[in-house]
């Protein structure tokens, strides 16, 4: 039988506290998360090893490397509500539920929306919920939110979801130039984003997030 909670150590030891994320919020949300139960079952056996996970339709969970330094630059906190873009089957929104007071998560695919929010109930996490809803759209109803996280890479960032951060908020995505990808954080102030370099990472780039193509003959 498969020792999941030893790998998840495994993984917090080598692939998380190695990358300068110390934050021990983080680090307690980390080793609590059943990362296995979010991931397909035929994948279940590959939850824990260094990369990203696939989960279909060119979609995928984020390494916990990358995920782990996303929200120790983004520093969320207990009063914090967040948006979860491209949740995938739920994991992100179940660690962001341990450090925020509420998580609000987005996915556009239906079985994975669906599949997300039975996994977070079969999990005890009450504090997130999945809405089914473009992932270029947010969720603005529920808006304006105090941090937004992009789980996935973006050519450009929506200005939907730009206008749903609130005053003072932060956003963390995985910007793509080309083949090359940054996360960048960004600070809402005086109504316009301010982005920074945070460390190099990539991902598919999100539906939605693309950059609109010129047209050429």
């Amino acid at each position: 039988m498969t020792d999941f909670a030893q790998r998840r150590t495994m993984m917090v030891d080598t692939q998380v506290r190695p990358s300068d994320v110390t934050k021990f919020p983080i680090i307690e949300a980390m080793l609590s998360v059943p990362r296995e139960a979010f991931v397909p079952a035929q994948r279940r056996e590959a939850a824990y090893v260094g990369g990203d996970v696939d989960l279909g339709g060119g979609r995928v969970m984020l390494e916990a490397r990358t995920l782990a330094k996303m929200l120790d630059a983004l520093d969320i906190g207990p009063e914090d509500v967040v948006l979860d873009i491209g949740c995938g089957l739920g994991y992100s929104a179940a660690v962001m539920a341990l450090l925020a007071e509420a998580v609000v998560a987005v996915e556009e695919d239906p079985d994975l929306a669906a599949q997300a929010q039975a996994r977070l109930s079969a999990e005890g996490v009450d504090s997130a919920a999945v809405i089914e809803a473009p992932l270029s759209q947010g969720a603005a109803k529920h808006g304006p939110y105090d941090v937004i996280v992009v789980e996935g890479a973006a050519e450009v960032v929506p200005d939907a979801i730009l206008a749903q951060l609130k005053e003072g908020g932060r956003i963390a995505c995985l910007l793509m130039e080309g083949a090359l990808g940054a996360c960048q954080v960004g600070r809402k102030i005086d109504g316009r984003v301010s982005w920074r370099f945070a460390f190099n990472a990539t991902a598919p780039v999100l539906p939605g997030f693309e950059r609109e193509r010129g047209f050429t003959l």
